[in-house]
């Protein structure tokens, strides 16, 4: 994809981020202590809150994520906005007012209020740091995606200056800055993808669509004359024959003209090559866009409407619906066809390639759960794609509940009551954006506007194909959306160091101002260590890296949370053995994991050692049963003792 900066987008984008320096240094003169700084001093109205809870959990990847999830695989990448809002039912009926009536600054506080355990201190720190460690990876993937279409800089560059931006707002004001920064962009993320979406209906379905920085791109067959396991031959003299390459699922043919190679996908029972997008990812990394290399300009739209109401397009007159409404629009794509792409990657020698095909897909079958997670056996779903799904949802559900930087944001409200309406406003709030996300990525899947390298920027560049003023608005607002989710997840990183690990477990008794000043420092080591981070992950969908931090945070925290407040024999040694089986469980299988193997340490040459890559369906239930049974051992032991129920 051919990125350009624009100055007017430039300039949106930096009073946006302006603008949110200015709150945090705003707040910083009223963060004197430490409840100021690590809970906004407990007096932040309960709409506001609510709008900030909004704010924080709409992140990289419910906007970045979901939408290029939709626009890749449809109604499976809206599963994710499913389970993350189905989340926030535990959250409001389980675990808001109580987490408020337990604790005072961190997520430790509410697992250590009955026990005043070292180990609970300690383990509840920890489990803090990783998972909020492991939540700040797609956050700041996120971020390098913005940059490169809006300010024209590579990857690398984005992540720095999150980095940097955020460290600058929690360092200097802490959770009262965070909150209104949560509060601005959750308000103007919402206003916004409303905006774009009346635009995209307005706009309709094409065969052609217009206003793109690509050209559109016509299917293109080659005939066979000869074929066999080793050697294909083909019609057109103009094309030399370089190798048939095989893989386990399909066959390949690298192809050269005019001395430029490409890779072309090979569909034996028709006795046709069809033309892959002939995208070669070599090893050296270089692109090659049409066969030709990226500074050649010869890009192509990317999904769009093969058919519309089973019209075909002719070369010169496109199918064009016109305007549409929400329900007009799902019609719409049902009774069409949808040109996707897929991709698969090969060993080539010693060339690691990635080759991009055509996928013509019914509309029913886009809009209906399938094409990502499969679940049925009768359209080929194995077991281990069954227990992936079901895991990916547990993990989904029971995660939101667990995450600090979530749970943290009880204590910024004066009362559980408080704690709450905020809760509902916050799912008042992300129930109408998840619905934006479907027609947001169902516009870009249509709309000749992907990047087959980079899913994340399916929203982004969905916006700059209606307009740079939309394109600049959206993209900054998503970048303040980064930056939000960012600051409460480093504030919750710094409590869990200055609070819970250095005043509570080493009883070093700091001082406000020492609590205070030791959060800084956290929050400037731990931005640093996220950098590096989202620079290593950069290949990955932020959705599915924050599907593994709801995964780690189910594992590790959710049992001890619901134990402590259901469960009168829970003991500190059942808690402490719960977070660190879950942490240790969770962490080992995503890091032996096949997504980790394939698009982390890039080995596809042989199988991971685990063939699935959501732990949570292992996490949990090992989680709960080692709290269990190492509770009923202990219960007679005078080093620890049993919690009452809440309320009794």
């Amino acid at each position: 994809m051919n990125y350009s900066a624009s100055p007017g987008a430039i300039a949106i984008f930096i009073c946006f981020v302006i603008s949110v320096l200015f709150i945090s240094f705003y707040f910083a003169r009223k963060a004197k202590s430490a409840t100021d700084y690590y809970a906004a001093g407990g007096s932040i109205h309960w709409a506001i809150n609510g709008i900030a809870f909004a704010g924080d959990y709409l992140s990289a990847a419910s906007f970045l994520g979901i939408c290029g999830m939709i626009a890749t695989y449809g109604f499976d990448g809206f599963l994710y906005a499913i389970g993350f809002l189905a989340g926030w039912m535990v959250a409001l009926f389980i675990v808001a007012e109580p987490m408020k009536r337990l604790g005072k600054y961190t997520f430790t506080d509410a697992l250590d209020s009955k026990f005043n355990s070292k180990g609970i201190k300690l383990m509840g720190a920890i489990s803090t740091l990783l998972v909020s460690m492991v939540y700040l990876i797609p956050q700041m993937v996120g971020a390098g995606t913005l940059v490169t279409p809006l300010l024209g800089l590579p990857h690398e560059a984005g992540v720095v200056m999150v980095g940097v931006i955020v460290i600058a707002i929690v360092a200097t004001a802490g959770m009262a800055s965070t909150t209104y920064v949560q509060f601005f962009k959750g308000a103007l993320l919402i206003i916004f993808s409303l905006i774009l979406v009346f635009l995209v209906l307005s706009r309709g379905l094409s065969t052609s669509p217009e206003n793109t920085d690509v050209a559109y791109h016509n299917l293109t067959t080659l005939k066979v004359s000869s074929i066999s396991d080793t050697t294909v031959k083909i019609d057109d003299p103009s094309y030399q024959v370089m190798k048939l390459i095989k893989t386990k699922t399909k066959s390949y043919v690298k192809l050269s003209k005019n001395n430029v190679e490409s890779i072309w996908t090979l569909n034996a029972p028709k006795n046709i090559l069809e033309e892959t997008e002939t995208i070669t990812v070599l090893a050296n990394g270089s692109t090659l866009y049409n066969g030709e290399p990226k500074e050649s300009n010869k890009f192509f739209q990317v999904g769009t409407m093969s058919t519309i109401d089973g019209q075909k397009p002719t070369e010169n007159a496109p199918v064009k619906t016109g305007s549409l409404n929400p329900f007009s629009l799902v019609a719409k794509i049902s009774n069409s066809t949808v040109t996707r792409w897929a991709h698969e990657d090969i060993k080539d020698g010693d060339n690691h390639i990635t080759v991009y095909y055509q996928n013509p897909t019914s509309g029913k079958d886009i809009l209906s759960p399938g094409l990502k997670y499969k679940v049925d056996p009768a359209k080929g779903a194995t077991s281990t794609d069954r227990f992936n799904f079901v895991s990916l949802m547990l993990a989904l559900f029971l995660g939101t509940a667990s995450l600090p930087h979530i749970l943290i944001r009880y204590y910024t409200v004066p009362s559980p009551s408080a704690a709450r309406k905020s809760t509902l406003v916050a799912i008042t709030a992300m129930a109408l954006f998840y619905i934006l996300t479907l027609y947001m990525g169902l516009g870009a899947m249509t709309g000749g506007v992907l990047d087959l390298t980079n899913d994340n920027m399916a929203a982004p560049l969905l916006a700059k194909s209606i307009g740079i003023a939309i394109f600049a608005m959206i993209s900054a607002i998503a970048f303040s959306t980064v930056l939000g989710t960012v600051s409460g997840l480093i504030v919750a990183a710094s409590g869990a160091i200055a609070h819970d690990l250095m005043d509570r477990f080493l009883d070093m008794k700091l001082s406000d101002k020492r609590k205070v000043f030791a959060g800084k420092i956290t929050a400037i080591v731990v931005g640093c260590i996220a950098m590096v981070l989202g620079i290593v992950f950069k290949n990955m969908n932020v959705a599915s890296l924050v599907g593994w931090a709801f995964a780690v945070a189910a594992a590790a925290n959710f049992p001890s949370i619901i134990m402590i407040l259901f469960w009168k024999k829970t003991t500190a040694a059942g808690v402490i053995g719960s977070i660190v089986v879950g942490l240790v469980s969770s962490l080992v299988i995503i890091l032996f994991s096949q997504d980790c193997y394939t698009n982390v340490y890039h080995i596809i040459s042989s199988p991971a050692p685990i063939a699935f890559s959501n732990p949570a369906l292992v996490g949990v239930p090992l989680s709960f049963i080692t709290l269990i049974v190492i509770s009923l051992f202990t219960q007679k032991s005078s080093d620890f003792k049993a919690v009452t129920r809440i309320g009794s």
